[in-house]
């Protein structure tokens, strides 16, 4: 796969020739004569690299390069010099150039200047990637789980993520779609490159096209220099499109073709990009349905959802809700610096007969506010939010008297809770023995 845009810049036909001789088998390669045709197509196409010739019939190479570096400073820049001279090397690098060869060069002088100009541009881009990933605070909710239905989706990333095939994540907003997508990432072999994620709903269609595939400079109002697009960005690693369905279909015409071609166009420019990216979808929408109503391409559709992820809702799993509510309390404990040492036994029959319409991303916000507003060390009800009590768990059903078995079934699984049911642990703060514990698990059918 060609891995970069060249523009060759010399008047010598035997040199531009020789040029994309040497270089087309690895790289796009467009060659022209005259600085000024050299700052106009940069003007139109985004170029990773650019051969100069200091000597040009029209324009002195040294303005070419202050030009370029002043109107690009994304470009790579190697002088090509007929003079050898340690003062010509030297103003060129002053004036922004990366690198000089001198004619007469052979072909593998070509290839490692090149290779070692576009290695330092591939450099900068992670380096962009890295500082939006430091910059973006957002940390995605954690999906973990031993339902069954989870243990089936855990299977199945597995299974996918070792492969390049697009995987398309169904499911109600705050399942964690975003997560199994970033896990999906982990366990694949582009693990140690980039993984972007986009929010289709976040942007307006112009800004969110220059996001995607990049813009050159001044293509609309407020393009004041060229951008490299989420696509660059993500190249060799996974893009993550989160919900989908809110693409325009004049963006999803361009994202079909990205994934058909392998390839982007910047706003703007003329010459594609050639990219290699693993593409993965999440939608909180029937697909299906959005394609009966025309909103949404049946072509792209099928490129996007070879492999089909649908993640339960929160109430359909809720077995894994004091797994996940613990591991929250782990994390605010340490975030806020506090010390709540579990959730009681009447504070978790109430997040269980909770139906959590915003699922695990709502059960997070709520053990975060017990955390913040809790002033005992363990969480009881009154930390958590009025709309969680239900006519089925109100306070005066709480307040009833209790039996001393009652009793003793809470303070058991209150304690297991506390230790996120460690037996030994639980066994020792109770005061009894591991078989007596496990024997009174047993009668109470606490699981």
């Amino acid at each position: 796969m060609k891995s970069g845009n060249i523009l060759v810049v010399d008047d010598e036909k035997v040199i531009r020739d020789g040029c994309q001789d040497i270089l087309r088998k690895d790289y796009y390669v467009e060659c022209i004569e005259t600085g000024r045709e050299a700052i106009n197509a940069l003007a139109k196409d985004l170029f990773h690299l650019v051969l100069l010739d200091l000597k040009l019939p029209d324009i002195d190479g040294m303005q070419v390069l202050e030009k370029i570096k002043k109107e690009n400073p994304h470009v790579e820049v190697i002088v090509i010099t007929a003079y050898a001279t340690i003062e010509s090397a030297v103003e060129a690098v002053k004036k922004g150039a990366d690198d000089y060869i001198s004619k007469p060069f052979t072909p593998q002088e070509l290839r490692l200047s090149v290779q070692k100009a576009l290695r330092k541009k591939s450099l900068e881009l992670e380096n962009i990637y890295l500082k939006e990933k430091t910059e973006k605070r957002d940390e995605p909710v954690i999906t973990v789980g031993n339902s069954p239905k989870m243990k089936r989706i855990y299977e199945l990333i597995r299974k996918v993520a070792p492969t390049d095939s697009t995987v398309l994540i169904c499911g109600e907003s705050g399942t964690g779609k975003e997560l199994i997508a970033r896990e999906i990432h982990r366990q694949s072999l582009r693990r140690d490159r980039p993984f972007l994620a986009v929010d289709c709903g976040a942007l307006v269609e112009t800004l969110l096209e220059s996001e995607l595939f990049g813009h050159i400079k001044g293509s609309f109002t407020d393009a004041y220099s060229t951008k490299h697009g989420s696509f660059e960005l993500a190249n060799g690693g996974t893009f993550f499109f989160d919900e989908v369905a809110n693409l325009s279909l004049g963006i999803q015409a361009k994202l079909l073709r990205a994934t058909q071609e392998r390839e982007i166009r910047p706003v703007g420019g003329e010459k594609p990009i050639r990219i290699d990216v693993r593409i993965i979808s999440a939608t909180n929408k029937d697909l299906k349905e959005e394609i009966e109503k025309d909103n949404f391409r049946k072509d792209l559709f099928y490129r996007i959802s070879v492999i089909v992820l649908s993640l339960p809702p929160l109430r359909e799993r809720k077995e894994d809700i004091p797994l996940l509510a613990n591991y929250f309390l782990k994390k605010y404990n340490q975030k806020r610096k506090q010390d709540i040492k579990g959730i009681s036994s009447t504070a978790m029959k109430i997040l269980l007969s909770y139906h959590w319409p915003g699922n695990v991303r709502e059960l997070e916000n709520v053990i975060e506010r017990a955390v913040i507003i809790g002033d005992s060390d363990v969480i009881l009800p009154s930390s958590l939010p009025p709309n969680l009590f239900s006519p089925q768990v109100s306070k005066s059903k709480l307040d009833k008297p209790k039996t001393l078995e009652e009793l003793e079934k809470e303070h058991i699984l209150e304690t297991l809770n506390r230790t996120s049911f460690h037996k030994t642990k639980a066994a020792k703060i109770l005061g009894i023995d591991r078989k007596t514990l496990y024997k009174k698990i047993e009668k109470y059918g606490i699981s």
